[in-house]
């Protein structure tokens, strides 16, 4: 039987990564007013082009000669354009110019921009694909044909070329483009904590950020151990949308994917996760228990608990009432902590924080063992 949470208190105890750049901010305020601990850790940042030449000279050319059709690929993309044309005294007359095109949106997110820019779309992308806008453009016609594609920082997956083969004549825009992380050694420290238990959760909100986020895992020696946590439910991997689970699911990696592709979703897909009781649990003399990275739930009562505690915790839960040896719970324990002294200890501490010495028991000559009220 699982348990319910309220939404506002769902995320207690819990420490989730932002492993995004843009609108990090609002997604860690919506997770920290659910009780959430929230690092921000991109492994790619975002340039804005307000200063590219090259973006304000083809707006002038299409200002000069408007498009038939305006193509845009993600919102953040096109409220970028906006502003860098407001900036350079443009809006108004790309505006005028844009006023009489197509537009057509690669999803919901670039459809809410073209919206909320003054503008209607004439067709959205249900997969969020570049290839499914080129298939519609293409099955549309396209030959002879001006059309602007607004770009996302990874460049145009080959639709500029796709339209031009088919007679289009097209005029790419690059608003942003992809740069470093903002602070590498924030990014390697989120997949080592991801590895290791000290979070709960990575959220991601691009392709080309999750993408750079598993390579850091990879050069840190950490996605095996990444990989097996997200498999058994210790550590959720959750995407905005399916493209941008793709490098997820590339990387044998269990995702989990919000259900509507925008930031608000993705709260929603979070908050429901922890709220529902569905991440690995146990039933004790004292309720249902549940750990966090912050401590551990039981029924209703939150009790925090160290670092290794908490490790020490998940493992005895994972287990469910089989015992574990003082070598399987070392190395379990954070900084390498594998000693049998050092189980002893965090074992004794982990008891005092309970505040029930006989959750833990200690099987002589064998180990430890949860004492759980369904053993395995």
């Amino acid at each position: 039987m699982t348990r319910e949470r309220l939404p506002h208190d769902a995320l207690t105890g819990c420490t989730i990564v932002i492993a995004a750049d843009r609108r990090s901010g609002d997604l860690a305020a919506a997770l920290e007013r659910r009780g959430a601990v929230v690092h921000r850790a991109p492994a790619l940042s975002i340039v804005p082009a307000t200063d590219d030449e090259q973006l304000l000279a083809r707006s002038r050319e299409l200002i000069a000669s408007p498009p038939d059709i305006v193509v845009v690929t993600t919102g953040v993309g096109l409220r970028g354009w906006m502003d860098a044309a407001h900036e350079s005294d443009l809006q108004e007359a790309l505006s005028a110019a844009l006023a009489s095109a197509q537009f057509i949106a690669r999803g919901p997110k670039a459809h809410g921009a073209i919206q909320q820019a003054g503008f209607s779309a004439d067709w959205v992308a249900g997969s969020e694909t570049s290839s499914e806008v080129a298939a519609h453009l293409v099955s549309a016609g396209v030959e002879g044909r001006r059309i602007a594609v607004q770009h996302h920082g990874a460049g145009s997956d080959g639709l500029d070329e796709l339209l031009t083969r088919h007679g289009a004549e097209v005029v790419p825009l690059t608003v942003y483009r992809w740069g470093p992380p903002p602070d590498p050694e924030a990014a390697r420290r989120s997949v080592l904590h991801a590895a290791s238990g000290a979070v709960d959760a990575v959220l991601f909100t691009s392709a080309p950020g999750t993408a750079a986020w598993i390579r850091v895992a990879e050069r840190t020696g950490a996605l095996e151990a990444i990989r097996e946590r997200a498999e058994d439910g210790r550590l959720l991997l959750a995407a905005v949308g399916p493209i941008t689970a793709g490098a997820l699911h590339a990387a044998s990696l269990h995702a989990t994917i919000a259900a509507r592709g925008r930031l608000g979703s993705l709260v929603r897909c979070v908050v429901d996760h922890f709220a529902a009781g569905t991440v690995p649990s146990a039933a004790i003399a004292d309720g249902r228990i549940e750990v966090r990275s912050g401590g551990a739930l039981i029924g209703d009562r939150f009790v925090p608990l160290s670092p290794a505690s908490s490790s020490i915790l998940s493992a005895l839960v994972g287990a469910r009432g089989r015992v574990l040896s003082r070598e399987e719970l070392g190395r379990d324990l954070p900084r390498g902590g594998r000693s049998s002294h050092a189980v002893e200890m965090a074992v004794a501490r982990l008891r005092d924080s309970l505040g029930s010495p006989d959750t833990v028991q200690t099987i002589i000559k064998r180990g430890y063992r949860l004492a759980v009220d369904e053993p395995s």
